[in-house]
């Protein structure tokens, strides 16, 4: 099949995904239209849960796998929508719809390309595709539960929107829980150890810390207090304050190092990590999957959102048709020519690694 046909086909897989509700642990029915889609072109596929998984028709052992990864779940849609977000249509170039963006048209746009390679033989990489869920929830039955069910794999492309630009590197996440204690009393009374104002010096402390160690690619590490809470009653000091801290991890730390330095300088009573599995991610520049990007003209960037790629143990390249910009965005849009330039940008980049 042509890649005109091919590329049709995937912007038809989209507009049925947009119009098939797909929030994270509930995308049963997305997973069955991808089904769908591999059982017309006759790729054997399995399906773990709401994950569609394959590999290539000549796979070999002994070669090493590139992982091409995007999801199918999304977001609620937020209140400020005027369309029906579940309603796939087009508009001066633009198709409008839920997912649109993050990340259904770079989905679709892998799922084309991995369709292209999949029944080519002496490829130089295993190919694996795995249609994920639960990404936006970071959810226990995403792409983390599929690493030990597909072959190991030794570099990956997650399809996330990027403009087709090189995302080389991505930032952590490290959520904490602190606490600033205090002595509880009757409001009327002295209290030279009021938890309120305790708090005025470890937020000054926040405000103020900087970690050692920037990088390249994603620059600093960025500590933000984002919640704060204290106190029922008017008349009552409370014993504790709690805060939320939001901390985004370069890739010159792991998560554990970053929770270390916290507890031993933090001036709160308590910080306690919520998880510490949402490391930072990159691939080196001079891997040869970022070396033939930069050959095809794409820039190279870090980027500071999430995605899968933070359940990834090996290198690994955030690339796809859209702009993150968009994502979760009230009357989400991709330009169907992203969609069109991203499936021949990633055949073409591939086929300058793998074939």
């Amino acid at each position: 099949m042509g890649l005109e046909q091919l590329t049709n086909d995937a912007i038809q897989l989209l507009k049925i995904l947009i119009e098939t509700q797909s929030f994270s642990s509930e995308e049963d029915i997305t997973a069955a239209h991808i089904e769908d889609w591999f059982k017309r072109y006759k790729i054997d596929y399995k399906r773990t849960k709401n994950n569609v998984w394959a590999v290539n028709k000549h796979f070999q052992e002994g070669k090493p796998t590139l992982l091409l990864n995007s999801h199918h779940d999304t977001v609620k849609p937020n209140s400020a929508y005027t369309n029906n977000p579940f309603e796939a249509f087009v508009k001066d170039g633009k198709l409008y719809g839920l997912g649109s963006n993050d990340a259904g048209g770079c989905l679709v746009s892998l799922i084309a390309t991995f369709t292209h390679f999949y029944n080519q033989d002496n490829l130089k990489y295993n190919l694996v595709i795995v249609a994920s869920a639960e990404e936006e929830s970071s959810g226990p039955n995403g792409l983390n539960s599929m690493l030990p069910i597909i072959p190991k794999v030794d570099v990956a492309i997650v399809g996330e929107p990027t403009l087709m630009n090189l995302a080389v590197a991505e930032k952590g996440l490290v959520v904490f829980d602190a606490v600033i204690q205090g002595t509880p009393s009757h409001a009327a009374h002295p209290n030279e150890n009021n938890a309120i104002y305790n708090s005025i010096e470890a937020l000054q402390w926040f405000k103020d810390f900087k970690f050692e160690k920037g990088s390249k690619a994603l620059g600093d590490v960025k500590l933000t207090v984002t919640q704060i809470n204290a106190g029922s009653q008017h008349n009552v000091v409370p014993g504790h304050v709690d805060l939320v801290i939001d901390v985004r991890v370069n890739d010159a730390y792991s998560n554990s190092e970053i929770a270390k330095i916290l507890q031993d300088k933090a001036p709160v009573t308590k910080i306690t990590p919520r998880s510490l599995r949402l490391n930072s991610s990159s691939i080196p520049e001079n891997h040869e999957l970022v070396k033939a990007g930069i050959a095809m003209g794409r820039s190279t960037y870090g980027s500071p959102t999430l995605s899968d790629q933070a359940v990834l143990s090996c290198p690994s390249l955030k690339l796809g048709p859209g702009d993150s910009t968009r994502s979760h965005s009230a009357d989400e849009f991709i330009y169907v020519s992203e969609i069109e330039e991203g499936i021949k940008i990633y055949i073409e980049l591939l086929k300058r690694v793998v074939v």
